[in-house]
Formats: structure tokens, sequence, C-alpha cells
């Protein structure tokens, strides 16, 4: 029999204490330590090896490129650098009712493989409805299973043999080894270190559907994220049609790409080409409104911005800002005001990106102030310009990363001229777009009206 040993976990952070205390001195919070039975066994094992490993000369190691496992979703594909590698253990978290489920479900019935879709929130025909409402054709190897047992889930998985498996959600699941409740730091530890076990013994790839807090973190030790080789997000405004699928740690691929979703009632359809869908079609030309050309990991995309500019009513100005940084346009406020001399500083601003997308990228700076100078003077921009370009505490227009893609991408949706940098390096080939290269905001300004 195993020794028992009690011990306090912060449930915030995961952080173990041998006794109680008010606060955490790892992460600061108040009144998160719980007492928790852990349950240590004398005898251990490696986890994922049982073949002795030698020291090896880096120069002498053999690579070779991962397997994959392309699934039916291009964009998915995307996030993950090409697929999803063999035995990886995938972590996806997001708001309740943001489409997790629905995306792994979808994946499930598309997949070509044998699927276990394990789910400790639905019961099993909860799951049937919502996969009628998905999709008509449904994939014969997908093989349910409620249940929220540790044991009995690694049990039936061994047996069923599968290619590919979901569990919905980490946080329900609950070990007999470790006597607390499901969702503790202890449970959350103790069941992902054994799914990932099983992922690297029988090159099984895993994904795990994550909950989150409200502060946006995925619920549950940190260490919960160390531990697995992808962690993705799924994020977007439930008020708008839009879901995009982040890369937050890739083992195997970049984390600068995104996946652009829209949510249907048939689920979650991918945006191939988003810059025609974020960009309104105007019919009569409007004040405050510009489009960036902006970069996703290597994937160019187009985006309205709009901007409002008003005299302040109630006194002291407000600055409000939708998808965009609200410190970086008060910076950009700041720059008008001392660097250009537009006065802005007793009038409203409001900014705002369309369609539910949030970005950092800095080349939306130069839209972002056409916006507003376009707002301020009340004059239309042709619908026919865009903006790339990064602006500093100086005034100056600031060269951009990859200006090439941008300005193909313009290119190719038809815009008629693009304002970039005078610093940029744009080869010497010919574009089918004009392209106008400014120095400073003065110069910018004269030349857009």
């Amino acid at each position: 029999m195993a020794k028992l040993k009690t011990a306090y976990f912060c449930q915030n952070c995961g952080t173990q204490y041998s006794q109680w205390m008010g606060q955490c001195k790892n992460c600061g919070e108040w009144n998160t330590l719980v007492e928790e039975v852990v349950e240590k066994t004398s005898s251990k094992t490696p986890p994922f090896s049982k073949s002795k490993q030698h020291v090896i000369n880096i120069i002498e190691v053999v690579t070779s490129e991962e397997p994959r496992i392309k699934t039916p979703s291009e964009e998915l594909n995307r996030v993950l650098g090409g697929g999803i590698v063999l035995g990886s253990v995938t972590l996806i978290g997001g708001e309740p009712g943001i489409g997790k489920s629905t995306l792994l479900l979808q994946l499930a019935l598309k997949m070509k493989k044998k699927v276990f879709y394990v789910s400790g929130e639905e019961s099993a025909s909860q799951i049937k409805m919502r996969a009628d409402r998905l999709t008509d054709v449904q994939n014969p190897n997908c093989f349910l299973f409620t249940e929220t047992s540790l044991e009995k889930i690694l049990h039936e998985a061994k047996k069923l043999e599968p290619d590919f498996m979901i569990i919905d959600s980490i946080q329900t699941l609950q070990s007999q080894l470790i006597e607390s409740s499901p969702g503790t730091v202890s449970q959350i530890r103790e069941c992902s270190n054994e799914i990932i076990k099983y992922a690297k013994e029988n090159n099984t790839p895993v994904f795990l559907v994550g909950h989150i807090t409200k502060d946006g973190q995925i619920a549950g030790p940190k260490v919960l994220e160390h531990m697995v080789d992808v962690v993705l997000n799924f994020d977007g405004d439930r008020n708008h049609l839009f879901r995009l699928l982040r890369a937050n740690k890739n083992r195997f691929g970049s984390t600068s790409e995104i996946g652009i979703y829209e949510m249907v009632s048939q689920g979650l359809k991918e945006i191939r080409n988003p810059s025609e869908i974020l960009i309104t079609k105007k019919f009569e030309e409007l004040s405050g409104n510009s489009v960036a050309v902006t970069l996703e990991g290597n994937r160019p995309m187009l985006l309205e911005i709009q901007a409002l500019v008003s005299t302040a009513v109630y006194g002291t100005p407000q600055r409000s800002s939708t998808g965009f940084d609200a410190k970086r346009l008060n910076m950009l406020l700041a720059v008008l005001e001392k660097r250009a001399g537009f006065q802005l500083g007793a009038k409203d601003v409001f900014l705002n990106i369309t369609g539910g997308i949030k970005t950092d990228d800095p080349a939306l700076d130069l839209a972002v102030v056409a916006s507003i100078l376009s707002s301020n003077e009340d004059i239309a921009i042709s619908e026919h310009f865009c903006f790339a370009g990064e602006i500093g505490l100086s005034g100056e227009i600031r060269p951009i990363a990859q200006v090439e893609q941008r300005i193909t991408e313009a290119e190719k949706l038809g815009y008629e001229k693009i304002f970039v940098s005078n610093l940029n390096k744009i080869p010497k080939r010919k574009f089918g777009i004009k392209i106008e290269e400014v120095s400073k905001i003065e110069d910018f300004h004269e030349r857009l009206f």
C-alpha cells in the first residue's frame, strides 16, 4: 500500500506547500491553497522510454522529418505547421461556447481515421445530435465514450487502439490514485501525465480541451502547458461570426500562424480568403475608414480600420479602442499632437477593427493615423487606397517586414495605391499597384488629402 501524504496546492499556479498559508508566495493570490491527499509510490518507471539512454554528440544525432496526419481543415493544418504529428499532445483552450468542442467534433467526423472521442461533459445522445447538425457524412470509425475515470479511458483506448484521440475536457477527468475532486491541480497534473505517457508510448496523437479562467489563462497548473507539445487558443467575440485559432506554443512549427473560421448554423466554416470578407463593400464613401495590410505569420490579410473623432461633450476626452491596443492608440495620438501639430487633445477618439479581429501588427499604425485624420477633417479616403507602415515617436514612417507580400496581396485584391515607408527595400520588379513612399506624417497627410 502506497503511503498517503497531505499537501496544499495553489489553485491558481499549482505551487505545492507543506502547510496552509493565506497567500501563495509564488503568484501572490489570496485564499487559493487547498488541501489535497496525494499518493506517493515507492517505485517509479521512466515516463516514455523503455531503453537506456546514453550521452551522444549533437553532430551524431540523425534527424528525420516528423510524420504528420493531414486533417480535413486547412486552417488547422496551417496553425499546427502542416498537420498533426504522431504521438503529439495538443491542448486547445477557449471561452465557453466559443466552438472548441464543435471544431474537434467536426475533425473527428471528417477524418478518415479511427477516432476515439471521450467526453466528460456531454452524453452520447447530445454529441450525436450535434454531429447530425454539423454534417450528413459521418466517420464510421468514430467511437464515443462518455466517462471521467482516467483508468477506464486508458483501458478502453488500449483495447480500441485508435489513430487519433480527443478528450473533452481535461478538467473533468479523475484518477483513482488521487483523492481529490476533478479539476484540482493534482488531478489535472496526474491525468495529463498519464495521457501524455500513453500518447508517447503508443504514438497516438491526442487533443485535450482545456477550460480557461476569467483572465483568459488555461485553468489548472501552469505546468500543464509545459508538458504538452502544442497549446492552441481558440478566441473571438461571441457576438461576431469569426473565430481565430492561434498557437501559443508549438514544438513542431511556427507560433505566428492563425486560422480563421466563421460560425454558421452547420458549425465552423473555414475562411480561405479573409480579406474579401473582412473588407466592407461601401456603397458611399465615409470619412474615418481605411484599409490596412497586415501579416499574420506568412499570411497577408487586409483589415478595415474605422475611426470616429468628435468634440468631447463631457469635458474629458474619451479614448476607446476595439481590436487595437489602447496604449498604442494613445501613443499615436500624442505623436499626431506633438510632432505633426494636429489638435486632438480636446476630442473624443473611437477606433474599431471590423469583424472582431484583434491584432498587434505595428504595420497597422499608418492606417490608424489615416482613419483618425480622415474623421478629424471629415474627408473620405478613396476605397482604392491601402496602408502599411509603422509610426515612430518622432513622427517618421518606419519600414515594416515582408513588404513585398503585403503589396502583392493588395494588388491581387484590386487596390490601386498602397502607402508604405520610403525606407522599405521594395523589389525593383514592376507591380500592378502604385506604391506611394512617405517619410513623415506631414508628408503622408499632404499626399493623402
